[in-house]
């Protein structure tokens, strides 16, 4: 049985990790008879959005893994307790939590900074060449991770494209039915809500990520 690595956000998608895409990889790796386990960086948010509004909720603070563990359903540890060698594969799913929480993408853009911990447990998986699926916004994250050229998609967006490439990724265009595979470093990433407008359209994307991520854990 593949075992495989999944780090979250915190809940929510203008906060945390998004919800659906979450769910759909757990959905997928049972279906596909892999076991997981979740992790989560131990920090606080970057800020608290509510989901309701889309407001920005001033005053309030959360932590990152303890939001985590509502997706999680308690089922998740801290980031730092993640040990490449326990398992096969890697997936990050996406939301803003991703660009926010784990690297300041959302902020600084092309010049963004990757957290510590999460840069730690992510090179893991590079450098043993074990494969890592990457969703939604979380690919901009990969050129930090493997370096320069390596392929990767967001979807269409182009000023986050841009960023990409600035960043020095090899960005490839995609659709949201769509997954990009760089083999060399055995890393793969789908638009997802980057690009979806329903669940359907998400699933279609995520559930052939995590089918090649598994294919490439042979």
């Amino acid at each position: 049985m593949k075992k495989v690595a999944i780090i979250l956000s915190g809940c929510g998608v203008y906060d945390g990790s998004e919800i659906h895409e979450a769910v759909l990889t757990l959905l997928h790796l049972e279906k596909s008879e892999a076991s997981y386990q979740c992790f989560a960086p131990d920090i606080e948010q970057h800020h608290v959005i509510n989901h309701l509004t889309g407001e920005e909720t001033s005053g309030v603070t959360r932590n990152v893994l303890v939001e985590a563990a509502r997706i999680a359903r308690g089922n998740v540890k801290p980031l730092t307790e993640l040990q490449a060698d326990d398992f096969d594969a890697l997936i990050l799913p996406g939301g803003f939590g991703a660009a926010k929480n784990l690297c300041n993408f959302a902020v600084k853009g092309a010049e963004c900074e990757i957290h510590e911990d999460v840069l730690q447990a992510c090179k893991q998986f590079a450098d043993a060449k074990k494969p890592a699926g990457y969703i939604c916004i979380s690919p901009v994250m990969i050129p930090h991770i493997y370096g320069k050229n390596t392929s990767l998609t967001i979807g269409i967006d182009r000023d986050t494209a841009a960023a990409v490439q600035a960043m020095g990724g090899d960005h490839v265009d995609s659709t949201v039915s769509q997954i990009v595979v760089d083999e060399e470093h055995k890393v793969v990433s789908t638009p997802a809500y980057m690009l979806a407008g329903s669940i359907v359209e998400a699933n279609s994307g995520i559930e052939k990520l995590v089918a090649k991520v598994l294919e490439l854990a042979k």
